[in-house]
């Protein structure tokens, strides 16, 4: 291949990225360049932010708070739904109420009422409290109409209740003065009658007759990892298990194979101690619900990373992990505005001999030939199947964005161009290559000798090069 592998594995240029691609990697420019790619999309836009209880004892949330803050100054509507579930039961426990549940649900009880209610407003005040130290105006308020579960299974829920309305009128009038609204667990009845709503559901509930274009679910715990729970055959993490995005089909998926929290409340899906498998599959059980309703993302995030949300909502590759229904990425044809961008990233490979030397006018000689990646409008890896007859394709130009190395990009590029390769009648594709060996080798591809070539790309073979072949039999 007259290219590089981007994401091998291993990497056979680990470590050396700055040393390869210095243009790429000036992170800081590349970082404003998307936040305000992104702040022009979403500007305007509702986003709601369920935030768990332990986040708010955690050193980073006044941190996260002032971001909240600064998102809303800045023009997004920012909504938070607190959760105060283990602070409820702090303040029961001092009362020396014992909650019993059915399910994830707490039967609250008539006498332990006025103290959830307490517990929720004092948490919701922890919030108002760092925003304001964030210069921005929050507003705690009764957004929530709810109604009583009543008798299920043949138990009496007493106090808990169930979303019956979100009033999206007062909420917009918050937001359009800049304040934040804020809805605690408590839902009031239309008698003034007021019940213990999860927090869960008024999340989902507010993003759906908000409209809001994001959930994010903010919780003080790693999330989903690769090597804690089952995923579908094929699935690929980034590096160190993480999972950056799912569509709401893998979401779906994953929960199947673990069977949402068949492991308990601190075991994984394999009955290992150490995983909150229940709370973390809940959550995901939660994005699924959201997408299903119409939210086109939901961001499940560490809320102990400081700047977590930020990153997240001002790059690509983000700090948690993404379920995502709209466009949010795609493998397409080049376009000419393209040409710049994908030059732009395969310099520095060019300039050290791993990528053969192209011009934009090479490329826009063989346009049709070339495909990218891209993600919310940027490009971040590329590649080129190019019809050298007798049923044989040639990959090439293959390349990504340094920041992406461990995203799988490159393999997914591959895939795409294998699979084009077929629907066009291939029999065989090939690469030359100078030291991407082993990450071809991985990917199927078998070395092979020049004579293989269709004669054609035979006398054009640089023998000074001295490129190796690897051919992949599509039959």
């Amino acid at each position: 291949m007259n290219g590089k592998n981007p994401d091998p594995a291993p990497h056979p240029f680990s470590g050396r990225e700055a040393e390869r691609s210095p243009d790429a990697l000036s992170s800081g420019v590349d970082l404003v360049r998307e936040a305000f790619r992104y702040q022009s999309r979403f500007d305007g836009s509702t986003m709601v932010f369920k935030i768990d209880f332990p986040v708010t004892e955690d050193p980073a949330f006044p941190y996260l708070v002032r971001d909240l803050a600064l998102l809303a100054r800045t023009g997004f509507r920012v909504v938070i739904v607190p959760g105060a579930k283990e602070w409820i039961d702090s303040v029961l426990g001092e009362y020396g109420i014992v909650s019993r549940y059915m399910g994830n649900t707490r039967i609250t009880a008539s006498d332990a009422m006025p103290f959830v209610e307490m517990a929720a407003f004092h948490v919701a005040t922890r919030f108002m409290t760092g925003i304001s130290a964030g210069r921005t105006d929050a507003v705690i308020g009764n957004f929530v109409r709810a109604r009583g579960l009543g008798i299920v299974d043949g138990t009496d829920m007493e106090r808990t209740g169930t979303v019956d309305k979100i009033f999206t009128g007062s909420i917009n009038t918050v937001l359009s003065q800049g304040m934040i609204p804020i809805l605690p667990c408590i839902g009031w009845s239309p008698a003034g009658k007021s019940y213990n709503v999860p927090s869960d559901e008024i999340a989902l509930a507010a993003s759906t007759a908000l409209k809001a274009i994001k959930l994010f679910v903010i919780s003080a715990h790693e999330g989903l990892r690769a090597g804690q729970y089952i995923f579908p055959p094929g699935f690929e993490a980034a590096s160190g298990g993480r999972v950056r995005r799912l569509t709401p089909q893998e979401a779906e998926n994953i929960l199947a194979l673990n069977g949402e929290g068949k492991g308990g409340p601190d075991k994984n899906a394999a009955g290992e101690k150490g995983a909150p498998s229940r709370k973390v599959l809940g959550e995901l059980a939660l994005a699924l619900k959201a997408c299903r309703a119409g939210v086109d993302r939901v961001h499940l995030m560490d809320g102990r990373e400081e700047g977590a949300v930020l990153l997240e909502l001002f790059s690509n590759l983000g700090a948690g992990a993404m379920i995502y229904t709209d466009e949010y990425e795609a493998i397409r044809d080049l376009r000419s505005g393209d040409i710049p961008d994908i030059l732009r990233m395969m310099e520095p490979l060019m300039q050290q001999g791993i990528l053969v030397r192209r011009r934009a006018e090479d490329i826009q000689e063989r346009r049709g030939d070339y495909v990218v990646f891209d993600i919310d409008g940027k490009i971040h890896a590329c590649g080129a199947l190019h019809d050298r007859g007798e049923g044989q394709g040639e990959i090439a130009a293959i390349a990504t964005d340094p920041s992406c190395t461990d995203t799988g990009l490159g393999r997914r590029i591959i895939g795409y161009l294998v699979d084009r390769a077929k629907k066009r009648g291939m029999k065989r594709v090939f690469v030359l290559t100078t030291r991407a060996h082993d990450w071809f080798e991985a990917l199927g591809f078998r070395e092979s000798a020049v004579e293989s070539l269709p004669a054609e790309r035979s006398r054009s073979y640089d023998r000074n090069r001295k490129s190796k072949i690897f051919a992949l039999e599509l039959n």
